[in-house]
């Protein structure tokens, strides 16, 4: 029985493998230069502006974070600051008393266990009060260059779309991905499918008949 679910798993990465290498062709073609979306110029603004870009959209987190990355210069800022001086700031993400508890306990949390700086683990990144693997994952790639496959709604969706995995929970998700996509390609490839989120692959109404991923999408082709 072992040694035939293992020729399993192989035979289905070995048909896996080469339309994955057409996935991230075409990807690397409509999307050359990805970029993470959320505006920051250190490790802290950027885990700061992921916690307040749940249930927000990036551009509204970007509308917000400069005047409040002036404000709050350090972990300690965040740690030190008025409950309701901070949600007030925040306010216009949406669910600002929830981001500002997690704002405030994460500061605390930087502060006491690392000397005010952002870890650069996953372990220790995902220890931090309001930090899951994904925005670990987008801090580690972005900030210190180290790679992961960020799980985001786009991310899910497109490649339950494509076939790449059939997993629902973001976890699971992002360990189908690891045993098909390229080390080397994990930021990028996650970076570029949330572009193509945005701009095609929608959650509703996805414009199918313009993706360039279609011949290569069991969803898409039995949309068209």
């Amino acid at each position: 029985m072992t040694a035939r679910a293992g020729t399993s798993h192989t035979s289905k990465r070995a048909t896996t493998i080469p339309r994955v290498r057409q996935i991230l062709a075409i990807l690397a073609r409509e999307y050359k230069s990805p970029k993470c979306a959320l505006v920051h110029s250190s490790p802290l603004e950027l885990i700061v502006a992921t916690i307040l870009s749940a249930q927000c959209t990036d551009a509204r987190v970007n509308q917000v974070t400069p005047a409040l990355f002036a404000k709050y210069r350090s972990a300690a800022d965040y740690a030190e600051a008025p409950a309701g001086r901070l949600e007030e700031d925040i306010r216009s993400t949406g669910f600002f008393r929830n981001k500002a508890r997690a704002l405030r306990n994460l500061g605390a949390a930087l502060v006491r266990d690392h000397h005010g700086q952002v870890p650069r683990t996953m372990e220790e990144l995902t220890a931090l009060p309001g930090v899951g693997r994904k925005t670990a994952n987008l801090v580690l790639a972005e900030a210190f260059g180290v790679p992961g496959i960020v799980v985001d709604t786009h991310v899910r969706r497109i490649t339950q779309r494509l076939g790449l995995t059939r997993r629902s929970d973001p976890d699971h998700i992002e360990r189908d991905l690891m045993q098909v996509i390229p080390r080397v390609s994990w930021n990028r490839f996650s970076l570029r499918l949330i572009q193509h989120g945005r701009a095609v692959c929608k959650a509703r109404n996805p414009r199918c008949e313009d993706c360039a991923l279609l011949r290569v999408c069991p969803e898409g082709l039995s949309r068209v």
